[in-house]
Protein backbone atom coordinates (compact mmCIF):
# COMPACT_ATOMS: atom_id res chain seq x y z
CA UNK A 1 0.00 0.00 0.00
CA UNK A 2 1.51 3.69 -1.31
CA UNK A 3 1.37 6.11 1.59
CA UNK A 4 0.81 9.32 0.00
CA UNK A 5 0.92 13.06 1.73
CA UNK A 6 -3.04 14.90 0.42
CA UNK A 7 -2.21 18.33 -0.19
CA UNK A 8 -5.49 21.11 0.55
CA UNK A 9 -6.35 21.03 -3.04
CA UNK A 10 -7.15 17.70 -3.14
CA UNK A 11 -9.31 17.46 -0.22
CA UNK A 12 -10.94 21.09 -0.80
CA UNK A 13 -12.07 19.20 -4.06
CA UNK A 14 -13.79 16.49 -2.44
CA UNK A 15 -15.29 18.69 0.25
CA UNK A 16 -16.84 21.45 -1.85
CA UNK A 17 -17.22 19.54 -5.17
CA UNK A 18 -15.98 22.24 -7.55
CA UNK A 19 -14.78 21.88 -10.05
CA UNK A 20 -16.84 18.00 -10.78
CA UNK A 21 -14.57 16.67 -12.91
CA UNK A 22 -11.56 17.58 -9.64
CA UNK A 23 -14.04 16.50 -7.16
CA UNK A 24 -14.99 13.23 -8.84
CA UNK A 25 -10.94 12.02 -9.21
CA UNK A 26 -10.91 13.27 -4.85
CA UNK A 27 -13.91 11.26 -4.51
CA UNK A 28 -12.40 8.15 -6.07
CA UNK A 29 -8.99 8.82 -4.47
CA UNK A 30 -11.02 9.08 -0.70
CA UNK A 31 -13.01 5.69 -1.98
CA UNK A 32 -9.72 3.98 -2.50
CA UNK A 33 -8.41 5.15 1.04
CA UNK A 34 -11.13 3.90 2.53
CA UNK A 35 -10.67 0.22 0.98
CA UNK A 36 -7.60 0.36 2.13
CA UNK A 37 -5.89 0.31 -1.35
CA UNK A 38 -3.46 3.71 -0.22
CA UNK A 39 -2.95 5.42 2.70
CA UNK A 40 -3.70 9.23 2.94
CA UNK A 41 -1.36 10.93 5.25
CA UNK A 42 -2.59 14.42 5.84
CA UNK A 43 -0.28 17.27 7.75
CA UNK A 44 -1.86 19.84 10.38
CA UNK A 45 -0.43 22.59 7.82
CA UNK A 46 -2.68 21.11 5.57
CA UNK A 47 -5.76 21.25 7.57
CA UNK A 48 -4.89 25.12 8.51
CA UNK A 49 -5.03 25.34 4.45
CA UNK A 50 -8.41 23.73 4.40
CA UNK A 51 -9.90 26.02 7.05
CA UNK A 52 -8.72 29.26 5.87
CA UNK A 53 -9.95 28.32 2.21
CA UNK A 54 -13.16 27.34 3.48
CA UNK A 55 -13.85 30.36 5.92
CA UNK A 56 -12.38 32.63 3.28
CA UNK A 57 -13.54 31.98 0.00
CA UNK A 58 -15.97 29.45 0.49
CA UNK A 59 -17.79 31.95 3.71
CA UNK A 60 -18.04 28.20 5.76
CA UNK A 61 -18.71 29.17 9.31
CA UNK A 62 -15.73 27.79 12.05
CA UNK A 63 -18.75 24.93 12.97
CA UNK A 64 -19.66 24.22 9.60
CA UNK A 65 -15.88 23.69 9.27
CA UNK A 66 -15.20 21.52 11.97
CA UNK A 67 -18.49 19.75 11.39
CA UNK A 68 -17.35 18.57 7.70
CA UNK A 69 -13.19 17.94 9.13
CA UNK A 70 -13.48 16.15 11.93
CA UNK A 71 -15.08 13.21 10.37
CA UNK A 72 -13.03 13.32 7.09
CA UNK A 73 -9.51 13.31 9.56
CA UNK A 74 -10.69 10.58 11.63
CA UNK A 75 -11.60 8.49 8.24
CA UNK A 76 -10.70 4.95 7.04
CA UNK A 77 -7.36 5.60 5.23
CA UNK A 78 -6.90 9.19 6.47
CA UNK A 79 -3.98 9.27 8.76
CA UNK A 80 -3.33 12.99 10.30
CA UNK A 81 -0.19 14.26 12.39
CA UNK A 82 -0.87 15.16 15.99
CA UNK A 83 -4.95 14.00 15.22
CA UNK A 84 -5.40 14.66 19.17
CA UNK A 85 -4.43 18.18 18.95
CA UNK A 86 -6.10 18.80 15.29
CA UNK A 87 -9.18 17.49 16.68
CA UNK A 88 -9.69 19.27 19.60
CA UNK A 89 -8.20 22.90 18.19
CA UNK A 90 -11.25 21.96 15.33
CA UNK A 91 -13.67 21.36 18.27
CA UNK A 92 -11.88 24.77 19.96
CA UNK A 93 -12.20 26.31 17.11
CA UNK A 94 -15.74 26.13 16.96
CA UNK A 95 -17.02 26.41 20.34
CA UNK A 96 -14.78 29.51 21.53
CA UNK A 97 -14.84 30.92 18.22
CA UNK A 98 -11.65 31.61 17.52
CA UNK A 99 -9.18 31.07 14.66
CA UNK A 100 -7.88 27.36 13.94
CA UNK A 101 -3.91 28.51 14.32
CA UNK A 102 -4.63 29.76 17.46
CA UNK A 103 -6.73 26.77 18.90
CA UNK A 104 -4.05 24.58 17.51
CA UNK A 105 -1.60 26.76 19.06
CA UNK A 106 -3.36 26.37 22.38
CA UNK A 107 -3.75 22.28 22.26
CA UNK A 108 -0.25 21.97 21.40
CA UNK A 109 1.04 24.12 24.52
CA UNK A 110 -1.29 22.12 26.67
CA UNK A 111 -0.33 18.97 25.70
CA UNK A 112 3.54 19.59 25.80
CA UNK A 113 2.64 21.50 29.22
CA UNK A 114 4.29 24.84 28.00
CA UNK A 115 3.05 28.41 27.46
CA UNK A 116 2.26 30.08 24.51
CA UNK A 117 3.59 34.06 24.13
CA UNK A 118 1.30 36.39 22.42
CA UNK A 119 -0.27 39.41 22.03
CA UNK A 120 -3.74 38.01 21.47
CA UNK A 121 -6.03 37.37 23.66
CA UNK A 122 -7.98 34.45 22.52
CA UNK A 123 -5.12 32.41 24.32
CA UNK A 124 -6.30 33.79 28.08
CA UNK A 125 -10.22 32.33 26.85
CA UNK A 126 -8.38 29.23 25.51
CA UNK A 127 -7.04 28.78 29.05
CA UNK A 128 -3.14 29.15 28.07
CA UNK A 129 -0.89 31.55 29.85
Amino acid sequence: MADLWVDANVLLRFLTGEPPELAERALRLIQKAEQGEVSLKLSPIVVAEIVWVLSSFYRYSRTQIAEILLPLIASDGISCDEIQQVTAALNLMASANVDFLDAYLAEIARHTGESVVSFDRDFRRLGIN
